[in-house]
């Protein structure tokens, strides 16, 4: 793959399982991880290029019920 990217997500209370479980369906997303802190899931996307990851954000994880904010952070190495 050729972009990495994690994304932090802050999610409306009680509902932080059920979106981990949505968010594990979406086709780039390789792994899931409830976290503690500022946010409740931290997870990992990898595509082929970032206007992919762009569509996945903005097309996917935004209809998700529950998510509140996110912060994409994109690796710069693998």
């Amino acid at each position: 793959m050729g972009t990495r990217v994690y994304i932090l997500i802050e999610t409306t209370v009680g509902k932080t399982t059920e979106v981990a479980q949505a968010l594990e369906s979406l086709k780039m997303i390789t792994s899931v991880d409830t976290v503690t802190g500022p946010y409740n899931i931290i997870g990992i996307a990898e595509a082929e290029s970032l206007a992919s990851i762009g569509d996945l954000i903005s097309e996917g994880m935004h209809r998700i019920p529950g998510i509140e904010k996110t912060i994409t952070c994109l690796s710069v190495s693998n």
